[in-house]
């Protein structure tokens, strides 16, 4: 119980939650767009370009979170480019581009002789959060937030139909970049949270058990970041308790929070 206590006024954990907690407001009402829309691999594209982004962030001297986010950006626009100029299916572009860029990213680490933890990466290293990382994540949350609220019912309608969403006004290729380029942000600072390879499932777990309870699109996007949250605290005390990594715990009590969902008639 005392090491307990001294963990519980360490300021590294209540970083590690302030941090969890933020990403997982915001991943809730996106994570939703992601299953409506089908984006989980979108997820995972982005997230495998976190490599080369950090890559570059070491060449150029800038900090990583601010370096993956402007690599998952550019992916992003450079999908929304491939996607009108080539006739491929957005599956075929995003399997393409996943693999390439975590490709390049591992030779770029490789041929420039970088030392990172690699396993951080893969994994999230939120027990390691800073004070200027939190600061990015409270910027890049808070505007993923305020685009969200703001662009809320033309992102619904856009899902739900496109071509009668383009028929009332609303202008669909915009929006699609808005929402591919919200997605970049998140997956920029979630990495820090729970890894490279368990981005998506931060993204898509929490949104999945949240259709089991809702009846509305808000009430799913609001269930989901209640989740996303719960999920964080479970996985980092767990962390805490029983001395394992903190991204992977974060996961797996989204994944019995889903299961629990699944319960309900």
């Amino acid at each position: 119980m005392t090491d307990l206590s001294q963990l519980l006024h360490s300021q590294f954990l209540w970083y590690a939650l302030a941090a969890g907690l933020l990403v997982a407001v915001v991943s809730g009402p996106l994570g939703c767009f992601a299953v409506w829309r089908r984006m989980a691999y979108f997820g995972d594209t982005l997230a495998h370009s976190a490599l080369m982004g950090i890559t570059l962030g070491f060449v150029l001297h800038i900090q990583p979170t601010l370096a993956v986010g402007a690599s998952s950006c550019i992916l992003a626009l450079l999908l929304v480019y491939l996607q009108r100029r080539q006739k491929l299916s957005i599956d075929t572009l995003l399997g393409i581009l996943a693999h390439s860029m975590l490709a390049l990213g591992i030779v770029m680490v490789s041929l420039l002789k970088i030392k990172t933890d690699l396993m951080s990466l893969l994994l999230g290293d939120l027990l390691a959060v800073s004070t200027q990382d939190l600061v990015l994540m409270l910027v890049a949350s808070t505007t993923i937030g305020a685009l969200l609220f703001i662009l809320w019912q033309k992102l619904l309608s856009f899902t739900l139909h496109e071509e009668l969403a383009a028929v009332e006004g609303v202008a669909v290729e915009k929006i699609r970049l808005a929402l591919m380029l919200m997605l970049a942000l998140l997956i920029a600072i979630a990495m820090k949270v729970v890894g490279i390879l368990l981005i998506t499932a931060l993204l898509i777990i929490p949104a999945a058990s949240a259709r089991k309870l809702a009846r509305t699109p808000e009430q799913m996007a609001t269930f989901a970041s209640l989740l996303g949250c719960l999920a964080v605290v479970l996985g980092l005390l767990a962390s805490v308790l029983w001395d394992t990594p903190a991204g992977p715990s974060i996961v797996l009590a989204a994944a019995g929070l889903f299961l629990l969902c699944q319960l309900r008639p």
